[in-house]
């Protein structure tokens, strides 16, 4: 994220990172979530901003989005080879976050039982057909989202690749 958060700064963005932990999936998902509702919060206030999170991080944003709070202070979510409809790779791994992972996980079905209040933010899912890490890589659409495929070849690159880049600042943007 590095990269992406170099790329925004230089087109004028105000840009925080913020690193979860542990990030390996050891743990759920929500409390990592949590840890963006705190960092929201002491950084923030109650100023609206916009949440920008890759792999698992998208996905722990949009839990953030839909069950945190983040629906009052989000105005855009972009997410970037986001699992939100699971990734059989995950079923590789046994810890807790890769179980949530899992396609048709009870995480991911009880998430997609209110998925709907993501109408309320603009929303942008950002994927690659070529994923190896997303399995399969649709599973990244969302209806509720602007889905982008991105012809970017491999999961790292989604957060190097220059057209990429763009496509996020644009998003953001618009």
């Amino acid at each position: 994220m590095i990269w992406l958060a170099h790329y925004l700064r230089r087109e004028g963005w105000e840009v925080h990172t913020l690193n979860l932990k542990p990030n390996w999936g050891q743990k759920g998902l929500e409390p990592l979530a949590a840890q963006i509702d705190a960092y929201a919060r002491e950084q923030f206030g109650t100023r609206r901003f916009d949440l920008v999170g890759f792999s698992m991080g998208g996905l722990v944003s949009r839990y953030y989005v839909q069950r945190l709070g983040g629906l009052d202070r989000v105005d855009h979510l972009v997410t970037l080879s986001a699992p939100h409809n699971g990734s059989m790779l995950a079923n590789l791994i046994p810890n807790q976050g890769c179980r949530e992972m899992r396609p048709g996980s009870p995480f991911l079905r009880d998430l997609a039982s209110d998925a709907d209040k993501l109408d309320a933010v603009k929303f942008t899912s950002f994927y690659t057909p070529f994923d190896l890490v997303i399995v399969p890589p649709r599973s990244s659409e969302m209806p509720q989202a602007r889905n982008v495929r991105m012809m970017v070849m491999a999961h790292p690159f989604m957060v190097l690749d220059r057209r990429c880049l763009r496509a996020v600042a644009d998003a953001l943007h618009a």
